[in-house]
């Protein structure tokens, strides 16, 4: 009994010992974010005392959604109550979408569907400290520390600009926050006050949150009358497919391949990128146009953007 009260005290005081050691790589980023954010070192170090690792935001980190096949992927978001409950958002904030909508140029489905997939129209805003998530992953996950170091210093200079109580915000596994889950930089860069309040508050003001997504999407040249994607009714047999995030190519050149698909009147020139998807028969394959771009900067992956996409055709059709 008493060996193993020694075990037990000995193991205490390691996870002690092991709290308030300073993480890898403390003091370098602290000369960075005091260079470029004007923040007060002391205050850095003793905020960054108190952020713990997390090995459930690595193991998050590892295996995202992202990472499924389309037809595992879709059924995640393309469900009926998601769309029911898209339709119920968009009727309960109708006069609130319509203004936000005219003043940015972003048709309302969509800024509806972001916030769907995101957060299930605010339902689910993150459950980790966003302190503990951006330490995690910008001091214990080489292959991305130097994008999330980066958004760790945007976080704590986002907190002195509106007053954010540092050591309890809470978001994503990746540090993303609010109802439309912003990454730090994109919170300072894109959020707005559409409700005058002299704040920009993405957790309890819908019309900062929805707002700033409507703002996020034009400020990367959303294009009001423009289209998302072109579905792609045949492709040659021997083409070997290479994914390109951007728009590198043309309607004219893919239609030059042997793709085929219906222009619906764009010229040539088009800007537009192939998209694959993999089902479980094979592959379907979409033209993607610069709208579908456009949702790409708001998340990487493809797969997202046609989620995106999908959801908002389906709210808007049975909104109709």
């Amino acid at each position: 009994m008493l060996m193993r009260l020694l075990i037990g005290c000995l193991l205490f005081i390691t996870v002690l010992v092991q709290a308030d050691e300073p993480h890898p790589g403390t003091e370098a980023f602290i000369e960075k974010a005091v260079a470029e954010h004007g923040l007060d070192p002391d205050e850095v170090r003793a905020v960054l005392a108190e952020a713990r690792y997390q090995q459930s935001i690595i193991d998050a980190m590892t295996r995202p959604a992202e990472a499924r096949p389309w037809y595992q992927y879709r059924p995640i978001f393309l469900t009926e109550t998601r769309i029911d409950s898209g339709v119920e958002f968009w009727r309960a904030n109708r006069e609130l979408l319509e203004d936000i909508s005219e003043q940015f140029g972003v048709p309302v489905e969509f800024i509806v569907a972001i916030v769907g997939v995101e957060t299930n129209y605010g339902v689910n805003t993150g459950s980790f400290r966003v302190i503990d998530a951006l330490a995690t992953l910008g001091f214990y996950y080489p292959r991305r520390a130097a994008f999330f170091s980066s958004e760790l210093a945007h976080f704590l200079r986002l907190a002195h600009e509106e007053n954010l109580p540092v050591n309890e915000v809470r978001g994503s596994y990746a540090g993303a926050m609010g109802i439309g889950q912003f990454i730090p930089s994109s919170y300072r860069a894109y959020s707005v006050d559409f409700d005058g309040s002299g704040r920009r508050d993405l957790w309890r003001s819908l019309p900062d949150a929805l707002g700033s997504v409507a703002n996020y999407l034009a400020e990367h040249r959303w294009d009001p009358e423009g289209q998302v994607v072109l579905p792609v009714a045949a492709m040659p047999e021997d083409f070997d497919f290479e994914f390109n995030p951007r728009l590198a190519t043309t309607l004219g050149e893919l239609a030059g391949q042997g793709i085929e698909f219906e222009r619906d009147g764009l010229p040539a020139d088009t800007p537009a990128m192939l998209v694959e998807l993999e089902t479980e028969d094979g592959h379907e394959y979409w033209v993607g146009l610069n709208n579908f771009y456009v949702i790409t900067r708001y998340n990487r992956s493809p797969l997202y953007a046609m989620a995106v996409n999908q959801l908002a055709e389906a709210i808007r059709d049975r909104k109709q």
